[in-house]
């Protein structure tokens, strides 16, 4: 019989360090410390960037962004895996933490910015998640404007949700979180769906006036970002710690698009202007 292999200490309470920036917006917002993608995302919003870069760069963050988002948010299990050196030692088992892949998860294609970010996760995770309990649904929703171009929301017209949310963890990889109202939307739409163990959004850019909306509408958010952009904001506003002033933060100019922005990734990302 083959000796059991001893359990190697280092990874008994294995914990992921998120690096994010201090702010004052609650436990459920990570905006990310990452000089990694803060540069990626730059170099995305430049006016110089065109395709093929522009979906290059969005496949880049979107990569880094779910691993991140998997250490912080994903449930994990001990495991004992036999290597290939196993056959020659008995004690070549790994035997530590692992993603438990039995977790459902969705990943929601907020059409049209959402398309891309959302079939990167999609596929990644078919990869180290049990494929058969990996899910991607579709809303196609948009934003409603008044006579001045102004935002007054957002109507969702039309949508494929494949079943329940049951246990599931649901991800919406939206690049940009300006006012709030299509993720708003999109909450309220799956939430009539069952109860999910959490609800994650996966985001380069969000405004001060995004996190006021989903934290009264949908407090129970977990929210991600690479940077907030609150460019709009008096001098005294931007020299605070983020959430400080959040009744003068400001990062959407009158007809609701960020500063400084990168112009609205739904057009750049589909070369369509529309």
């Amino acid at each position: 019989m083959n000796p059991t292999p001893y359990p190697d200490s280092q990874f008994k309470n294995l914990h992921f360090q998120l690096s994010e920036i201090k702010h004052h917006y609650g436990s459920q917002v990570h905006l990310l410390s990452d000089p990694f993608l803060l540069s990626h995302l730059a170099q995305l919003c430049s006016e110089e960037t065109a395709q093929p870069i522009i979906n290059e760069l969005v496949t880049t963050l979107y990569s880094s962004l779910l691993k991140t988002v998997v250490n912080e948010e994903f449930p994990t299990y001990s495991s004992q895996i036999r290597t290939r050196m196993a056959a020659y030692h008995p004690e070549a088992v790994y035997q530590g933490p692992m993603i438990d892949p039995e977790t459902p998860v969705i990943t929601v294609n907020l059409a049209r910015a959402g398309t891309l970010p959302s079939h990167i996760c999609y596929t990644a995770l078919n990869y180290f998640m049990n494929p058969k309990l990996v899910r991607q649904d579709h809303i196609s929703i948009g934003r409603t404007t008044d006579a001045q171009n102004k935002v007054t929301g957002s109507q969702v017209s039309g949508h494929k949700i494949g079943g329940t949310v049951d246990g599931a963890i649901v991800l919406f990889p939206d690049p940009m979180g300006a006012t709030g109202s299509t993720l708003t939307e999109a909450l309220d739409l799956f939430k009539t769906r069952g109860k999910a163990l959490k609800y994650i959004s996966i985001h380069c850019i969000v405004t001060p006036e995004y996190l006021n909306k989903l934290q009264a509408h949908h407090p129970d958010l977990n929210i991600y970002a690479i940077r907030l952009d609150r460019g709009l904001s008096p001098k005294d506003v931007l020299d605070s710690i983020p959430g400080t002033h959040r009744d003068r933060e400001r990062g959407l100019n009158e007809k609701h698009y960020i500063v400084p922005g990168g112009g609205g990734f739904g057009e750049i990302m589909n070369n369509a202007y529309i």
